[in-house]
């Protein structure tokens, strides 16, 4: 899902919620986070030859990144437990909600359309948006790529494969940071997410392969679908 079209959070982390039962919660996402990561960094690769016009970006968006992805990671580690386990409902919610909306957002950002050059102004505001985004990725994260695409539109990008390496890059910082966090406060199962890990990285590889084949639009309804129901089901619990 990931590979495709994103949104594997919304398996794995109700998955592990179902294991530690709603008081492991933050354990829960944080494991989640440390057993996605490795598969992450094979996206990178992928998109390495699209990567080499972008260090410009890459080094201005990667200070924001770090330090949304830090805060983020330890507002979840910090804060009460029971806080982050009330807004789980919310978060999927706004996950499945911004899944939803995709391709409005695509088309009000511009997505793969020429852009001119950023002023200044334009360039503030979206290193503020990649701080906050990477404040929620480091808190919980799914749906975050929608968000970092927007962003790269509105500073003039308009490759869609270079926007997604970018994206990759900037996700691995946020994750990144917020798995040294995870594992610092003790915050991972590490049986599970060792297993998780192989899993999600032979998932990856495997599918890269054939991505381009697949029909994004019909497994992006399947995340949808699958965020609004949990969503669902967690307000009702």
């Amino acid at each position: 899902m990931n590979a495709v079209a994103g949104g594997g959070t919304l398996l794995t982390f109700p998955a592990l919620m179902s294991f530690f039962g709603p008081q492991g919660a933050v354990l829960a996402n944080a494991t989640s986070t440390v057993a996605l990561f490795p598969a992450s960094l094979s996206s990178i690769y992928a998109y390495r030859e699209d990567l080499q016009p972008l260090r410009r970006w890459i080094t201005l968006l990667a200070a924001p990144s770090l330090l949304g992805g830090l805060v983020g990671a330890l507002l979840l580690t910090q804060l009460p437990k029971e806080w982050f386990a009330a807004a789980v409902p919310w978060l999927i919610f706004t996950a499945a909600l911004l899944f939803a909306l995709q391709p409005h957002i695509a088309r009000w950002v511009g997505i793969g359309k020429p852009h001119e050059q950023p002023h200044a102004g334009t360039l503030a505001a979206v290193l503020v948006f990649q701080f906050f985004v990477a404040v929620y990725g480091g808190y919980f994260g799914a749906g975050i790529g929608i968000l970092m695409l927007s962003a790269l539109a509105m500073i003039g990008l308009n490759d869609i494969h270079a926007m997604n390496g970018l994206k990759a890059v900037l996700g691995s910082l946020i994750n990144g940071v917020a798995v040294a966090i995870f594992i610092w406060d003790g915050q991972v199962d590490w049986t599970l997410a060792a297993m998780m890990c192989v899993s999600s990285s032979l998932g990856a590889y495997g599918t890269a392969r054939i991505a381009r084949k697949l029909n994004r639009t019909f497994i992006r309804w399947c995340v949808i679908v699958i965020g609004f129901s949990l969503a669902a089901f967690y307000f009702w619990k």
